[in-house]
């Protein structure tokens, strides 16, 4: 009778050996899978430009979802609360970078070596060139490497270690402008307001609506 008592305690026991080898990594892998979505969003809401979300009715929309519960407000009520806020915050940011952009043009205007054109580019010679100079119609090579101000880099021909070529009337305003300007060898700096770059678009991930740009711009060769 004690035998069969440990043989049915050992069966026992192995058993829940068993289990807990199945489910406990898996309740463990779920903590980290869940703590780890839980840093995606909360990087991409921080990205987006929220500050001071409220956490515990952020949570509580999640837990009505994953939970079938009845949620407080309507899905469209929900899209339509969102759209008004991203929207309202879009104009707040993009009013930001006007301002940004504008005092540090007002600023940077007067620094030794800076030149600023009617059209409110400004450039500084970095090091001047004694070739030709390209007309619009022109193709030109050149490398460059484009920042914003807050010195992020957002793309450089240089890092990728090959010039770029292109015609003198396919790019943004600001280059269009200071090309012709510049003469083949020259190196120039060029710091272009928001309207001469991208605008109120901005581009793609890395360039935001209404931003100031700093371009150094090396004019290799023109090529008719």
């Amino acid at each position: 009778m004690i035998c069969y008592n440990y043989i049915y305690f050992a069966v026992i026991l192995f058993y829940c050996l068993i289990v807990y080898c199945i489910f406990v990594p898996q309740l463990f892998i779920m903590d980290k899978v869940s703590y780890a979505l839980g840093l995606n969003v909360g990087n991409n809401i921080l990205s987006s430009g929220i500050k001071n979300l409220d956490l515990a009715n952020f949570g509580q929309g999640i837990k009505d979802v994953m939970t079938g519960e009845n949620p407080q407000m309507s899905y469209e009520e929900a899209n339509d609360v969102l759209n008004k806020f991203f929207s309202e915050l879009a104009e707040k940011i993009n009013g930001k970078n006007k301002e940004i952009g504008a005092a540090f043009l007002a600023q940077n205007k007067s620094k030794e070596g800076v030149i600023e054109l009617a059209s409110g580019l400004q450039y500084q010679v970095l090091k001047q060139g004694e070739g030709i100079k390209p007309a619009a119609t022109d193709r030109v090579q050149c490398h460059y490497e484009g920042m914003l101000l807050d010195g992020k880099v957002f793309d450089s021909s240089v890092k990728r270690g090959e010039p770029a070529v292109f015609g003198v009337n396919q790019v943004i305003k600001g280059w269009i402008e200071a090309l012709q300007l510049m003469s083949e060898g020259s190196k120039w700096r060029l710091f272009i307001p928001s309207e001469l770059a991208y605008g109120a678009s901005g581009a793609g991930q890395d360039i935001p609506p209404h931003a100031t740009l700093i371009f150094d711009v090396e004019l290799i060769k023109v090529l008719k």
